[in-house]
């Protein structure tokens, strides 16, 4: 992850904005919750946990998502499918005690991802769209739950919800991880923070300053 290309092209958009496909998939895989809002009505928003699927160059093409029939989100997005999803990744205060200097302004680190889609809700797939999430989250379990754990509950639960794949428009982001700051600084916010998740994404947005 040295050379990174924005994944949507933005002129303006400097060290923050530049990030390639292998950055997407990784954010959206370790920070799957996102918040999901109806584009004409932005009001109307829920937090889902959504799964990318990606072609075979690795950039993502849609996510897989479901939620409850009763969330006015069905609706909004029902009568117009079109929506944005809002992923927030890894995010932390940058103290100047971590900085190392009292002369340095505090700062907040972090990294998201705007992508616009269009929606498709299909009951037919609301059951695998069931297992993917599953799947993903219960992966390295030592027992993996499933959905046959839940006996004659589950066909009940199932009927309260409904599946849908988000078709990918575009892919807006910004990842505020310490690119602009001098390798010194780098390495002491390294030494001193105490967010390894944080620190990690930084070093993986700095390697080759380190």
């Amino acid at each position: 992850m040295t050379d990174r290309t924005p994944a949507s092209a933005d002129a303006d958009s400097g060290p923050f904005g530049r990030f390639d496909d292998g950055d997407v998939r990784a954010l959206i895989t370790e920070y799957p919750l996102a918040w999901v809002t109806a584009q004409n009505d932005g009001a109307v928003a829920s937090l889902l946990p959504l799964i990318g699927v990606y072609d075979a160059a690795g950039r993502l093409t849609e996510l897989i998502g479901h939620l409850a029939r009763s969330n006015p989100l069905y609706a909004a997005l029902c009568a117009a499918p079109q929506a944005a999803l809002l992923f927030r990744g890894p995010e932390a205060y940058i103290s100047p005690e971590h900085a190392g200097l009292s002369d340095w302004a505090p700062t907040w680190n972090y990294a998201q991802l705007v992508i616009p889609a269009e929606i498709r809700f299909d009951a037919d797939q609301t059951e695998a769209a069931l297992n993917v999430l599953i799947d993903a989250m219960e992966h390295g379990h030592a027992a993996p739950w499933t959905t046959a754990q839940m006996g004659p509950r589950y066909h009940g639960m199932l009927g309260a919800i409904i599946g849908f794949r988000a078709k990918v428009t575009d892919v807006q982001g910004k990842f505020k991880l310490a690119q602009d700051e001098r390798p010194d600084v780098l390495r002491a916010l390294l030494a001193n923070h105490p967010d390894p998740a944080i620190c990690r994404w930084i070093r993986r947005f700095n390697a080759t300053r380190l």
